[in-house]
């Protein structure tokens, strides 16, 4: 595996670009991700710390100020302290989902006669997840949240178009490499909430409004 080289700070301007680029013309910008340095510090720094605050922040939010509606009982509202106590468990562990969904991700990478590079697939993971991130800002009314499954959807096509810039993938092999690649991601964000859940279980202490 190459070293991580150093980057500069990416720009506010620069971290928008990315995040409009990834979302409307993914496959041309993946081929410019695939070549920029391999600096997973500056990853994180620049773009997974600041995308994955988006949904724990909103959720924490949503829950404590308007609740989840519920029929003839009105909004299960969460005490805003274990909200975002939820959200920070949440948080730190989706920053370490990101990286250990790279890591198993490269491992599985020569059964597809790919490149077990790990800095890559960590690129992978986060860029594709970033659907999911921006429609985090749902969560700021829990009932809306169900429509951010359409945007996990649209992650995972991303997952498709990337994986043969970034892993160096055979075209023919893409299909089968994202199906596991998904699974891997999934498999770790439903840990993440699960043990999230385990710490600060949010629903323990509702309290209902009108």
């Amino acid at each position: 595996m190459e070293t991580p080289t150093s980057a500069p700070p990416q720009p506010s301007g620069q971290l928008q670009s990315r995040v409009v680029n990834i979302l409307t013309k993914p496959k041309q910008e993946w081929t410019v991700i695939a070549a920029e340095p391999k600096d997973l510090p500056g990853l994180y720094r620049n773009y997974i710390v600041l995308l994955a605050a988006i949904p724990c922040v909103c959720m924490a939010l949503g829950l404590s100020l308007i609740g989840i509606p519920v029929p003839f009982y009105g909004h299960v509202r969460v005490p805003i302290g274990t909200a975002f106590a939820n959200a920070i468990v949440t948080y730190v562990l989706s920053l370490a989902g990101v990286y250990v969904s790279g890591l198993v991700i490269a491992k599985l990478a020569p059964n597809f006669q790919s490149e077990p590079d790990t800095v890559q697939a960590i690129k992978l993971v986060a860029y594709s997840s970033t659907p999911a991130w921006v429609a985090g800002i749902l969560y700021l009314y829990p009932a809306l949240a169900p429509i951010g499954l359409l945007a996990g959807l649209y992650g995972l096509y991303l997952i498709y178009l990337g994986v043969v810039p970034l892993m160096k993938t055979p075209p023919d092999k893409a299909i089968v490499y994202l199906v596991v690649a998904a699974i891997v991601m999934i498999v770790v964000y439903v840990v993440v909430g699960f043990i999230a859940g385990l710490v600060f279980p949010v629903g323990a202490i509702p309290r209902a409004t009108f």
